[in-house]
């Protein structure tokens, strides 16, 4: 078994995922449990991205469970990160999560697959943060993700039954301390995402730790959420919409 180291919606966007009920401005509260209690949330990777995200969740009072090889290598990350993180195996932190945020390199999505697949298909919400990088994960790989349709429709092979909602691809690790809550127009965050229920609290929990997500379509407008598409970098909610607007 692996365990690998490491606000406010677009109404139209929603309305074409069939969320009708939905309107502007959910309150953070709406990212709950049934019984009220806000999910838990776990990482499968604790690097940068994991790390940062996962902060920004516990800061904004969620209990966070970082996941690596060696749990006791994330001491100073949870030590950072305040009482509200722990640290433990990926078996652990989907046990844990009933959000699970996978940020990992995207050589090992399947494995991740084969391991803990079933587990994943029964959470509330699964955020896709891992990119198919050629550097990284190699030509051959980002290939054949891009003829299955691109990450978010790969992702969705992989983990069968899985709620995935892409989010947070594109925007530097380091501008989500400083962004978040910032004053003004919020950083507009694009997502992309199939369930219903998974993009409304996607949209939520984006919106409790100090962003706006941007829902630009299903997961087959997954393959923009990536570094390097108009979508990429740091964007109002109103340029996002601009820019969705004109992709096929």
């Amino acid at each position: 078994m692996m365990n690998p180291p490491f606000s406010s919606v677009d109404r139209r966007a929603l309305l074409a995922l069939g969320v009708g009920g939905l309107t502007l401005g959910l309150s953070p509260a709406f990212a709950q449990t049934s019984d009220g209690a806000k999910p838990k949330i776990a990482t499968i990777g604790a690097g940068r991205q994991g790390g940062a995200l996962g902060t920004l969740f516990a800061k904004a009072g969620y209990q966070v469970m970082f996941s690596a090889l060696d749990p006791d290598a994330l001491k100073d990350l949870v030590a950072a990160a305040g009482p509200n993180t722990q640290a433990g195996t990926t078996a652990q932190a989907v046990a844990f999560g009933d959000v699970i945020l996978i940020a990992v390199p995207y050589s090992a999505m399947e494995q991740i697959g084969r391991d803990f697949g079933s587990g994943l298909a029964t959470k509330q919400l699964v955020l896709d943060i891992s990119n198919p990088i050629g550097g990284r994960d190699g030509a051959d790989l980002v290939k054949k993700i891009n003829d299955e349709g691109g990450a978010g429709l790969a992702t969705a092979r992989i983990l069968p039954g899985a709620r995935i909602v892409r989010a947070f691809n594109a925007i530097n690790y380091a501008a989500l301390p400083r962004a978040a809550h910032r004053s003004g127009t919020p950083l507009g965050v694009p997502i992309a995402g199939d369930d219903q229920k998974a993009v409304a609290l996607a949209t939520a929990l984006i919106k409790d730790i100090g962003f706006e997500a941007v829902v630009v379509g299903g997961l087959a407008k997954g393959k923009y959420l990536v570094p390097g598409t108009p979508l990429a970098g740091e964007h109002t909610p109103d340029e996002l919409r601009k820019i969705a607007a004109g992709l096929s």
